[in-house]
């Protein structure tokens, strides 16, 4: 379990609790457009309040499941933002159906989906546990019923338009900070010891290359080592590689045609 998927399971339970408590402490936290100058704070708290025992419950299932390893490859601070974003993102696409209130963490949990799927897009989901579809089909499939939800197609009462802002949240910011990411400070360069020439830290064009790794093309054992040598990165910043684990990233980089 890492710190914010952990934070946010216990935050949005404590929040259904106090629901439960206080039931008129729903309205307050529910987010609609109409409402939105009166209640400038619901785009926020709208994500951590939920309307039944099974809403709460698959909701904070799929953050259970995807969450973990998202956080371990971005990193507990974009993590976090990637939640946020994602979660705001859906209530200003809700904001196309003003009259009616959203609640629940659909809209940023569906932004995790979709980073989930973005890094592993081949892992296969087993839906209710039997069915199996790869991650970047699922995400297909749910952006599709999504669509025709929105387009009042689907089942009433589903907050469709958050959970298109949530994908469209996070596919924004990810392609915001994959392509960032070589403006990162350098690190600061470690003491030499002994006689031992320390390795020039990677150049920007290096991490460029390294993250347009083209994973799909790869062995799923070279695969598998490539997202472990960029969750090393994320977690533990661009010095904490060895010289081999360079080499890699770099011959697998020159498989891109």
């Amino acid at each position: 379990m890492t710190p914010w998927v952990k934070r946010l399971l216990i935050a949005n339970i404590a929040v259904y609790l106090l629901q439960l408590a206080y039931p008129e402490l729903t309205s307050l936290l529910v987010y609609s457009r109409s409402r939105l100058l009166v209640a400038p704070w619901t785009p926020l708290t709208y994500m951590f309040a939920h309307a039944g025992i099974g809403h709460i419950f698959f909701n904070m299932l799929v953050l259970y499941f995807f969450g973990p390893r998202v956080e371990a490859r971005l990193g507990s601070g974009r993590f976090i933002a990637l939640y946020l974003v994602s979660g705001l993102t859906g209530a200003l696409l809700s904001s196309f159906n003003p009259m009616t209130p959203i609640l629940g963490a659909s809209g940023a949990v569906f932004g995790v989906e979709l980073a989930y799927a973005r890094y592993w897009p081949r892992d296969k989901i087993y839906i209710y546990g039997v069915l199996p579809v790869e991650a970047r089909w699922l995400v297909v499939i749910m952006t599709i019923v999504s669509l025709f939800g929105a387009g009042g197609l689907g089942s009433a009462g589903t907050a469709h338009f958050a959970h298109l802002g949530g994908f469209l949240g996070a596919a924004v910011f990810l392609y915001v900070i994959e392509h960032t990411r070589t403006r990162a400070r350098p690190a600061k360069s470690a003491p030499v010891r002994s006689q031992v020439r320390q390795p020039p830290a990677p150049r920007g064009d290096d991490m460029r290359r390294w993250s347009t790794i083209p994973r799909g093309e790869l062995h799923e054992i070279n695969r598998q080592e490539v997202d472990r040598l960029l969750d090393k990165i994320s977690l533990k910043g661009i010095d904490s590689l060895t010289p081999a684990e360079r080499a890699a990233l770099d011959r697998f980089s020159k498989q891109k045609s």
